[in-house]
């Protein structure tokens, strides 16, 4: 008889409506800034704000990056292609969607 063993859970929730600056979305996601700014010219985050020194970023890019940092790490993909992989996964999210339960 198997049986399951709970695993402790860690991450960071973060209102929607949450923002943070360009120094603040390194700092969670242990990176320098050239990475992300990287990730926001291929739009695998959109920042808010023109300059780069007033970026700030809704809560949902802390969750973007590191899908783009892990894809980057385990599929060997650039950014341009982490980008884009997320991009798939996003339309496969808003079809999921509007198919209902139905399509889990």
């Amino acid at each position: 008889m198997s049986r399951d063993i709970p695993t402790p859970l860690s991450g960071d929730l973060l209102a929607d409506e949450f923002e943070l600056t360009l120094q603040e979305l390194c700092a969670v996601c242990r990176v320098p800034v050239e990475r992300i700014v990287e990730l926001a010219e291929e739009g695998a985050v959109v920042p808010l704000g023109r300059d780069v020194g007033s970026w700030r970023f809704r809560a949902v890019a802390v969750y973007r990056v590191r899908s783009a940092l892990r894809l980057q790490r385990d599929l060997g993909v650039n950014a341009a292609g982490a980008a884009l992989a997320l991009e798939l996964l996003d339309e496969i999210g808003r079809l999921r969607a509007r198919l209902g339960p139905a399509a889990d």
